[in-house]
């Protein structure tokens, strides 16, 4: 079955509203960003969640407090996006899952997947100039179907719906399928509705398999 982490949660009210749609995973955004969060809050939403839930901080570059705001808000996975080296990782393996973040342009992106061996899973976005996650923006998702060569749990990201998501996961499989802008009325705000129909037309095509 493919797993659901529905991303740039802000509010107890669509943390719940995700989980109760079925999400596997709900994710924090603590770098610059429409749909940032500080610790006291992640931790207030992370707190109201059920067990079972993966509640995930994501960190861009080389931020020195990753490991103690993920401890301070009950974290148990880091998705690192930007230049953090994979030492960077290691250091956090100890104390939670490490989810690797590649921005795909095209085929060659790809190679840097193998510089990151301390990564539990690799989650492909889409490659901006503009911003390093959240744009909406779709890859092709054949280069997705190549990346599962290396040998890692894979995440599909960058502009999946729930008018293509359930196309995405026919054609690549993926452990899991991550969502942010494409669930949202407004940056930041989740619509429950379009949360309610991703996840359902996740578990549509997981059926198809």
């Amino acid at each position: 079955m493919t797993r659901v982490k529905i991303c740039g949660i802000t509010s107890i009210e669509d943390a719940i509203a995700a989980v109760e749609c079925g999400a596997d995973a709900v994710g924090f955004v603590f770098a610059p960003s429409p749909r940032r969060v500080d610790a006291a809050t992640a931790k207030r939403i992370a707190d109201a969640l059920p067990p079972f839930v993966s509640r995930v901080g994501v960190f861009v570059n080389a931020d020195p407090g990753a490991l103690q705001t993920a401890t301070d808000c009950g974290l148990d996975t880091a998705q690192l996006h930007g230049e953090q080296s994979d030492l960077f990782a290691q250091c956090l393996a100890p104390y939670m899952r490490i989810i690797r973040v590649l921005r795909v342009k095209d085929q060659d992106s790809l190679a840097a997947l193998k510089t990151y061996p301390a990564a539990d899973a690799y989650l492909l976005d889409t490659f901006s100039k503009e911003a390093m996650g959240g744009t909406g923006k779709r890859f092709d998702w054949e280069l997705a179907l190549k990346a599962k060569e290396y040998g890692k749990p894979l995440i599909l990201s960058g502009g999946v719906t729930p008018e293509n998501v359930g196309e995405a996961v026919a054609l690549v499989r993926p452990y899991a399928v991550d969502v942010s802008s494409g669930v949202e009325s407004s940056p930041g705000k989740k619509d429950h509705n379009k949360i309610k129909e991703f996840i359902e037309n996740v578990r549509k095509a997981d059926q198809t398999a």
